[in-house]
């Protein structure tokens, strides 16, 4: 029988009723030790041989209130579990993440367990036999069942027509690569490459999503029972048949649901794709519908020509571009950075810093989270001109602003050269004046829009600018391999990574090397919900 423990790896030290209370807000690991007693007979003997493994789980606790900790515990669950929570059952509601095999907190760790059956009992190849089949993953049933004696099974009664029912044959096993089939010759198809198939397939899905949000669906299903076809198709001003299909689609993508009395809003779809929602992506969904759709359907011309892969989101000159441009690309950021501000202010202790900058700060949305985690702290918005004019129209409902001040930098500027359209501003020129004195720099938009060169002269800028003891906060989008690990909700897709770069995130490894180079120590990093990593350094004495 296994056994499993629960092994506390604690940040920090919180008194409360139960062992879920030290477990609140911290990581802790789950192990389960598994003996594989194996039988078999030997000189007419019992034999038997011991094979052990273990394996573990780490699993992260939200930050728990004691009315919640107390309402699990009266409901009885957690008195008969070893960890004191049952993930399975309303246990899971305290978990904020697992990195590594759910069913290993569970109790049993069937993933580990099958693969080291698979491994005891790879019996040797008889002389002249096929090559057996070498999995990489779970093995196949059949694996177990046809075991003899000497891999230690009991498989005595084998059929003699090899296996076949008689009177009839039996179905084909899934093709495997390098597999035999029933007569001994190896089947050379490859696997089919579905995920290559899901990506050349992938933009339909988000063309829908776009579409959807463009006709305003989900502003007419908000706050309403749910609706036919017909009755969202004349609120939309389309046909009914083609509203049909739309909405089919975005049920089957999981933005709606679909019940007899028509479609209604998911909850995803209520808090990130309603116009008017507290974290609606919608600005986001029409700036990626506009410009960006159209800079990527002529891709191919932008690599032939060296070409940027996205639109300049700020205007070339001010009086080139129309101020409902800048507004698209205000509305798209402004979504995004209302979705991480949270993240971003929490995930380090900013209470020492009195005053901040943030650079390119546009809406200002990180800085009013700022200043509502911080009550000493007062925040500069340091943009364009263009941009600090527009960002009153984005204050409504954000809260005490008297220690949120728009700065807007002069002289920025964009240019043309031979018609490709080239970001390059006094903001990261290293020559350019001092930035406004703060005793903390705060870089959340530009630390991934633009090339490398870019972001090198703003940090060079900001270093001369920084006095001793001065802070430098950077947010970027975590590589999303790094995000698998940490058992996010789903796969950032690569297109959200190139909405602001057109190259792969930095990690919080090369940030520290970067910012120990422009004299910064005690660099920390660290993950902000699913999709940052922040970085903070403080500037070193001259």
């Amino acid at each position: 029988m296994p056994t499993a423990c629960c092994q506390e790896t604690l940040r920090s030290h919180a008194s409360g009723p139960a062992v879920c209370c030290r477990l609140s807000g911290t990581e802790h690991s789950v192990f389960t030790g598994v003996a594989v007693v194996h039988c078999c007979t030997k000189d007419g003997q019992l034999d038997t041989r011991v094979s052990e493994f273990y394996e573990e789980t780490t699993v992260k606790f939200s930050e728990l209130s004691e009315e919640l900790l107390w309402e699990y515990i009266d409901s009885g669950e957690p008195m008969d579990k070893a960890g004191g929570y049952g993930i399975q059952a309303l246990g899971g509601m305290l978990v904020e993440y697992v990195r590594g095999d759910f069913l290993n907190v569970v109790g049993f760790p069937l993933n580990r367990f099958c693969k080291e059956l698979a491994r005891l009992y790879h019996a040797p190849r008889a002389p002249g036999a096929p090559p057996r089949i070498h999995y990489d993953s779970i093995p196949a049933v059949d694996t177990f069942e046809d075991l003899n004696d000497a891999e230690g099974g009991v498989s005595d009664q084998a059929p003699a027509n090899g296996g076949l029912e008689a009177g009839g044959a039996q179905p084909r096993a899934p093709h495997t690569r390098d597999a035999p089939d029933l007569n001994g010759v190896r089947d050379s198809q490859p696997p089919l490459p579905a995920g290559l198939l899901g990506l050349m397939d992938g933009f339909k899905a988000s063309k829908v999503l776009l579409t959807a949000c463009k006709l305003n669906v989900f502003d007419v299903l908000k706050d309403r029972g749910p609706l036919t076809a017909a009755d969202v198709a004349r609120e939309i001003g389309a046909s009914v048949d083609g509203t049909e299909r739309l909405l089919d689609v975005c049920a089957d993508l999981g933005l709606l649901q679909k019940a007899d009395g028509g479609y209604s809003n998911t909850e995803t779809a209520s808090l990130h794709l309603v116009s008017d929602a507290e974290q609606s992506l919608h600005g986001l969904a029409a700036y990626l519908d506009g410009p960006v759709w159209g800079a990527f359907t002529h891709l191919g011309r932008a690599v032939r020509e060296g070409a940027t892969w996205i639109p300049e989101p700020l205007p070339q000159a001010p009086h080139k571009q129309s101020t409902e441009a800048t507004l698209q690309f205000m509305r798209a950021s402004h979504g995004l950075s209302k979705l991480t501000a949270h993240h971003v202010a929490t995930a380090f202790d900013l209470s020492p810093f009195t005053s901040a900058c943030h650079l390119e700060g546009c809406t200002g949305a990180l800085a009013h989270k700022l200043v509502q985690e911080y009550p000493r702290l007062q925040v500069t918005v340091f943009d364009l001109p263009e941009v600090i004019e527009l960002a009153g129209g984005f204050q409504a409902g954000a809260g005490p602003s008297e220690r949120v001040h728009f700065v807007p930098e002069r002289g920025l500027w964009r240019a043309a050269v031979h018609g490709v359209s080239e970001s390059w501003t006094r903001l990261s020129d290293p020559s350019s004046g001092r930035l406004p004195p703060a005793d903390l720099y705060v870089l959340c938009s530009l630390a991934h829009d633009g090339p490398d060169h870019r972001l090198h002269g703003l940090l060079r800028r900001v270093s001369r600018s920084c006095r001793a003891g001065a802070g430098l906060l950077l947010a970027e989008l975590a590589p999303a391999e790094e995000e698998e690990e940490a058992g996010g909700a789903a796969r950032r897709s690569p297109g959200l990574r190139i909405l602001g770069a057109g190259r792969p995130p930095r990690g919080p490894g090369q940030y520290r090397r970067l910012l120990q180079g422009l004299g910064f120590q005690d660099v920390q990093a660290t993950r902000a919900g699913d999709l940052l990593h922040v970085v903070l350094g403080t500037r070193a004495p001259p």
